[in-house]
C-alpha cells in the first residue's frame, strides 16, 4: 500500500531567481555572502520545510513571515491541529496571499509518521535523490597582466604562479532533519593545480568537508568537519545567513536561532572546523557545545619583545581566500587559530519565550597587533578574546521582542534590541537599536549594522510593510547611526542616516512592477583635503531603480531594468545610470536567459549594482562603473534526467578606456569576456 501524503502545492511555475532578486532587490555591500544566503535558501526550495514538523527558528528563516505571522501559525496549529492540506494556510490569521504566494514553494504538508524512513544511514544516503556532483569552470578570456611574463622595465616583480581558470567542484547529499554530507573543492584564477605538502597544497587549493547528523536520539545535531554556528542576534555568532538592510524591511532585521549549520560554501574564512553537538537536556532546554582548530592566512612579522623575546605577530586575517602569488603563498596557514564554546538555549512550551546564554573562546598562535594609526586605537590586540552574551525572544499577542547583549575581555559591551509588530492585517512595522562599543570585539558576529563589524556603532532603525489593497505593497525604513569613534577613511567621530521606500503592484502572477529609492548620508574624509588637519564631509549617496516584469506565455519572459545613481562630497555632483532588458525562455528541456545593458556612471562612487541570473550555486551582483555595454547569455539544458548542464558567456565593454582594471588584474584593452560552465550529476 502507497503512503498516505497530504496535499501539496504545484511548484513548477516558480521563479526563484526572482524571489532572492527581490530580497536583494537594491544591494551596495561587496562583503555579504550572497552565495551562502543564496544556496541555504535554495536547499529550501529543494527539500521544503514540512509544517507539520517545523519550528519558529526554521521558518523565520525563510525571510518571508514575520514573527508575529510565525506565532499566529503555530497558535493555528496548536487550536486545529496538524495541517492537512498546503491550502489550509488561507485559514491562518495575519496571512495574507501575497506573502502565502511566496511560502508554499519552500513548505510542504506531509505526515511525517507514515513516510518517516526506518532504513540505516548509508541505504538512506544511498538511495536519496537530492545527492548531485557538481563541477564548475570559470575564465576570463582576455590576458591579464598577471599571467604575462616580467617586465624588466616595470616596478612590478609579482606574478600569478597557476592558470588562469577557476574550478569548483562540489558533492553533497542531504535530506531535511535527518543528515547532510558534503565535500568541496575549489582552485582560484591563479592558483596552482599542484600536489605541494609543504604549502599545504594538495590538488585544489581549499577543501571544505562536512558531516552533520540530525535527531539521533537526545542529540539534536551532531557535527563533524565544517560547520557555521548561529545564536540569538548574531553579536557572538552568525553564520552569514544574513541579508542587511533592503527592500525587505520587516522579516530580514531579526535573525533565526539556527544553532549548528553545515558549510558548504567557498569563503575560506567564515566557518569553524571541528565538532559541535546539541544536546536536548529536556522538552525544553538545549545545551551546544563546539571547538574549532584551523589554519588562517596572515602576514607573520618579526618583532623584539623588549620584555621577554623576539615574537611574530600579524596585523589582522587575510580574508580574500587568494593563493595566487609568491607572498600570497607565504601567508597561507601561517596562523593557528582555535574556537571552544557553548551555548544553553530555553524556549517554554507554547513556543513565545526563548532565552539563551553564549559563550565563546578564542586563542590564536601569534599575537594580533595593529599598525597604530589613530582609528585603530580601540581594536583587539593580543592572541585571546573571550565573549559571553545572553540572547533572548518573546512572543505577545501580535508583538515580537527580541534582543541580544555580550561583553568582551576588553570590557566592551555590544547590545541590539528590537520588535517586529503587526499592527493591522495591512501594516507591519519593525524597530531596532543597537549598540557597539568602540572596543567591543567580537570576530564571529554580523548582527544587525550599519557597518560590516559590530564595533563602534550606535543606531536606531524603524522599518514598515504597509499592504494597503491586495495587489499593492509599500515597504520603508530610516535608519539613523553614529560611529563615536574615528573609523578607516574618516578621521573623527561621524553620523549619517540612510532610507527607503519601494512601492510594488502585482496586478497578476505574470506581472511584476516596482520603483523604489535609496539615499544615504555618511561621514567620510573630504578629497585632496588642503588643510592642516583632515576634513570630514558628509558623502550623500542616492539611487533610484525602476523594475518591470511581464510573462506573456508559460514560455516568455520579459524583464526591464533601469537605475540611476548620484554622489556627493564637497564637490559637484557625480551621477550614473543603468538601464538593462532581460528576455528569459523556459523549454521542457533547456532555459535561455540573456540580457542586454547599457551603463554610465561618472566615477567608482556612482557605481551601481545589478543582480543577473548565474549557474546553480552561483551568485551574481556585479558592480558596474565607467562607460560601457554589458551582455549575457546563460543556457540551462537537461541532456538526461540525472545530468543538466549550464554555459554562461558575458561580455563588458568599455567606451574610452585603455586598460580595464589594476595591478597584475589589468587588462588591456577595453573589452573583458567571461565564460563559466557547469555540470551537475543526480546520482
Amino acid at each position: 500500500m502507497a503512503p498516505l501524503k497530504a496535499q501539496d502545492y504545484p511548484r513548477q511555475l516558480f521563479d526563484f531567481d526572482l524571489f532572492v532578486q527581490e530580497l536583494f532587490a537594491q544591494q551596495e555591500d561587496e562583503n555579504v555572502p550572497y552565495e551562502d544566503f543564496y544556496e541555504t535558501l535554495f536547499q529550501y526550495y529543494q527539500r521544503p520545510i514540512d509544517l507539520n514538523n517545523t519550528n519558529p527558528e526554521e521558518l523565520a528563516s525563510l525571510f518571508i513571515l514575520s514573527r508575529p505571522q510565525i506565532a499566529s501559525f503555530f497558535g493555528y496549529i496548536a487550536e486545529n491541529g496538524k495541517l492537512l492540506s498546503i491550502y489550509e494556510l488561507q485559514a491562518v490569521p495575519d496571512f495574507d496571499m501575497l506573502t502565502i504566494y511566496k511560502l508554499v514553494y519552500f513548505v510542504r504538508v506531509d505526515d511525517a509518521g507514515l513516510n518517516a524512513d526506518q532504513r540505516p544511514l548509508w541505504q538512506r544516503i544511498v538511495g536519496e535523490d537530492n545527492n548531485a556532483l557538481v563541477f564548475r569552470y570559470e575564465r576570463t578570456l582576455q590576458e591579464r597582466r598577471g599571467y604575462t611574463p616580467l617586465d624588466p622595465n616595470s616596478r612590478s616583480t609579482s606574478r600569478y604562479v597557476g592558470s588562469p581558470e577557476k574550478l569548483f567542484m562540489r558533492y553533497r547529499v542531504s535530506h531535511t532533519r535527518d543528515y547532510s554530507l558534503g565535500i568541496t573543492a575549489e582552485k582560484d584564477a591563479g592558483e596552482q593545480f599542484i600536489w605541494d605538502p609543504d604549502t599545504r597544497r594538495y590538488g585544489f587549493d581549499f577543501y571544505s568537508a562536512h558531516l552533520q547528523l540530525y535527531n539521533k536520539g537526545r542529540f539534536k545535531t551532531i557535527a563533524l568537519g565544517d560547520y557555521q554556528l548561529q545564536f540569538g542576534q548574531g553579536l557572538l555568532l552568525s553564520s552569514g545567513y544574513t541579508v542587511g538592510k533592503g527592500s525587505e524591511t520587516i522579516t530580514t532585521v531579526s535573525r533565526a536561532n539556527l544553532g549548528i549549520r553545515p558549510y558548504s560554501s567557498v569563503l575560506e574564512y567564515a566557518y569553524f572546523r571541528g565538532a559541535a553537538a546539541t544536546y536536548k537536556l529536556t522538552d525544553q532546554i538545549d545545551i551546544t557545545s563546539f571547538y574549532s582548530s584551523k589554519r588562517v592566512d596572515a602576514n607573520l612579522q618579526a618583532q623584539l619583545d623588549t620584555l621577554e623575546n623576539f615574537g611574530d605577530f600579524f596585523t589582522g586575517i587575510q580574508t580574500t581566500g587568494f593563493h595566487r602569488t609568491p607572498t600570497e603563498l607565504t601567508n597561507k596557514g601561517r596562523v593557528r587559530e582555535q574556537i571552544a564554546g557553548g551555548n544553553i538555549t530555553y524556549q517554554s512550551r507554547n513556543r513565545s519565550f526563548l532565552a539563551g546564554v553564549t559563550t565563546v573562546a578564542t586563542n590564536y598562535s601569534n599575537r594580533i597587533q595593529k599598525a597604530g594609526a589613530p582609528y585603530q586605537r580601540f581594536e583587539f590586540e593580543g592572541t585571546s578574546n573571550l565573549n559571553i552574551g545572553a540572547n533572548y525572544s518573546y512572543t505577545y499577542q501580535n508583538v515580537y521582542f527580541f534582543g541580544e547583549t555580550a561583553l568582551s575581555k576588553s570590557g566592551g559591551l555590544g547590545t541590539i534590541n528590537g520588535l517586529v509588530a503587526n499592527l493591522s492585517n495591512k501594516v507591519e512595522l519593525a524597530m531596532l537599536y543597537r549598540y557597539f562599543d568602540r572596543n567591543f570585539h567580537s570576530f564571529y558576529g554580523n548582527a544587525f549594522s550599519e557597518s560590516t563589524r559590530n564595533i563602534n556603532e550606535r543606531g536606531f532603525y524603524t522599518g514598515i510593510k504597509i499592504k494597503p489593497f491586495p495587489k499593492w505593497e509599500l515597504t520603508a525604513f530610516y535608519d539613523r547611526f553614529r560611529f563615536p569613534w574615528l573609523r578607516y577613511r574618516v578621521d573623527a567621530p561621524s553620523h549619517g542616516d540612510e532610507y527607503l521606500a519601494r512601492l510594488l503592484f502585482r496586478p497578476n502572477k505574470q506581472t511584476t512592477l516596482y520603483a523604489q529609492l535609496r539615499a544615504e548620508s555618511k561621514g567620510r574624509n573630504v578629497a585632496d583635503n588642503i588643510t592642516n588637519i583632515d576634513y570630514v564631509g558628509q558623502a550623500e549617496r542616492t539611487s533610484y531603480l525602476l523594475y518591470y516584469e511581464f510573462s506573456p506565455t508559460q514560455m516568455v519572459n520579459l524583464r526591464s531594468r533601469v537605475q540611476f545613481s548620484s554622489f556627493e562630497l564637497e564637490t559637484p555632483k557625480s551621477t550614473g545610470y543603468f538601464i538593462a532588458q532581460d528576455i528569459n525562455f523556459n523549454f521542457s528541456r533547456f532555459r535561455f536567459s540573456t540580457r542586454y545593458a547599457i551603463f554610465d556612471t561618472d566615477n567608482y562612487d556612482t557605481r551601481i549594482y545589478a543582480f543577473e541570473r548565474d549557474v546553480l550555486y552561483a551568485f551574481s551582483i556585479p558592480a558596474f562603473s565607467g562607460r560601457g555595454t554589458r551582455l549575457y547569455g546563460l543556457l540551462q539544458l537537461r541532456l538526461m534526467r540525472q545530468m543538466d548542464v549550464w554555459v554562461k558567456y558575458g561580455i563588458m565593454h568599455y567606451r574610452n578606456q585603455d586598460t580595464i582594471g589594476s595591478g597584475l588584474e589589468t587588462i588591456e584593452g577595453p573589452r573583458r569576456s567571461d565564460v563559466k560552465a557547469q555540470v551537475r550529476y543526480k546520482f
